[in-house]
């Protein structure tokens, strides 16, 4: 099978790759939920490839993106429920409504007309999406509610601060942050049971709730949490740096040195940036 410029080719490796009998058996043992994952990787490497400004990233990250759209579509084919082909038809019927004033007769011919025009158009799409889900036997719809203008696709952390937020509009909320440390305290207690009972499904539990706790304060304290770990992970990243350089110059490989050499070099890569800091101010 040779690369091609045509999207039919792609759809023909996916299928190759999902073939119970010739296929890749890693490609062929997947699914929805396993492949989720790399779904929501791709399309940040898609937005950090646009922040670098690197088009040859940029090329290559759609690419693996656009994959992603193909094996979903591939797995809904094997189960009966949708092909690319209809993927396609879906995005392309719904552009096409929603701009009348490009593709058909529309007498909105300004932003203000447009934004009108549009609203009426989700309006009705909605409808027919309730409609859809009926028909499923569907009833959890957490697009409806109070809560329901907050969309799950966002991030975890960045979920939890909106939804705290949105709550805090009708007065659910804490006082003071003081209050919310208490709660930590109470969610660290519950993961130690958690962790002592071995329930895996217990402890993921308990710590989705201390973590969404965390986000709590950090709300509270005007330090957004997203940002705050972005911090941290280019913090960890520097230290661990650190430690590598040090022990490439000491002749001495990470997979050789000892947790005890690795957290001295760690504190001692904390100490010189403190020492920075101080000297900055």
């Amino acid at each position: 099978m040779e690369p091609s410029k045509d999207i039919s080719r792609l759809i023909e490796i996916m299928a190759a790759l999902r073939h119970p009998e010739t296929g890749c058996p890693w490609d062929i043992e997947q699914n929805f939920q396993t492949i989720k994952p790399y779904t929501i990787e791709e399309a940040y490497e898609v937005s950090d490839a646009i922040e670098r400004g690197d088009m040859d990233d940029l090329c290559d990250e759609l690419g693996d993106l656009l994959l992603q759209v193909v094996f979903h579509a591939r797995m809904a084919e094997e189960a009966g429920e949708f092909s690319f082909g209809d993927v396609v038809n879906a995005i392309t019927t719904k552009m096409i409504r929603r701009h009348p004033h490009v593709f058909a007769r529309s007498e909105a011919d300004t932003p203000e007309a447009v934004k009108i025009q549009w609203d009426k158009i989700k309006q009705a799409e909605k409808r027919e999406r309730a409609e859809r889900r009926a028909r499923r036997g569907i009833t959890e719809d957490f697009k409806s509610g109070f809560l329901g203008s907050v969309q799950r696709s966002f991030p975890a952390l960045t979920e939890a601060l909106k939804l705290q937020e949105r709550a805090a509009k009708v007065g659910f909320d804490w006082s003071a942050p003081e209050p919310i440390l208490d709660k930590i305290e109470e969610e660290i207690g519950e993961l130690r049971v958690a962790l002592g009972d071995g329930d895996r499904a217990k402890v993921s539990d308990e710590l989705g709730d201390l973590i969404f706790a965390v986000v709590n304060i950090g709300r509270h304290v005007k330090a957004d949490p997203e940002q705050a770990l972005r911090g941290t992970n280019t913090k960890f990243r520097r230290r661990f740096n650190h430690i590598e350089q040090v022990l490439e110059a000491e002749g001495e490989t990470l997979e050789d040195a000892t947790l005890e050499r690795m957290e001295e070099i760690w504190q001692a890569a904390k100490a010189i940036e403190r020492a920075v800091m101080a000297g900055a101010e």
